[in-house]
């Protein structure tokens, strides 16, 4: 009787031998999936960092790029409205000079 209680005994231990083996694989495969994971997710945070500071950057050049143009807007429209008013007075200077070179005549 005692040599069927170890029989019994020895497969328990067999089977448990084995269910702690078939854990302990699932476990080492729910790691390895985690860190292949945490890996991913590490990567695009990475990239996600890095392509919204290139954003940033472009942004900010962009935006100097316009207040440059916009400064040069207004010295343009300045310089375009002086040599509109000399050639006005030029013209208002040339007009009198050839009425009075005319009534000279």
């Amino acid at each position: 009787q005692s040599h069927g209680i170890i029989e019994v005994l020895e497969k328990l231990e067999e089977k448990f031998i084995a269910e702690r083996t078939d854990l302990e694989k699932a476990e080492m495969n729910s790691k390895h999936a985690y860190d292949m994971l945490m890996q991913d997710l590490t990567a695009q945070v990475e990239q996600a960092t890095a392509d919204r500071g290139a954003k940033a950057e472009t942004k900010a050049k962009k935006l100097q790029a316009k207040a440059d143009a916009q400064g040069d807007l207004t010295d343009t429209t300045t310089t375009k409205q002086a040599d509109e008013k000399y050639l006005s007075d030029l013209t208002g200077t040339c007009t009198q000079k050839g009425s009075d070179f005319e009534m000279r005549q």
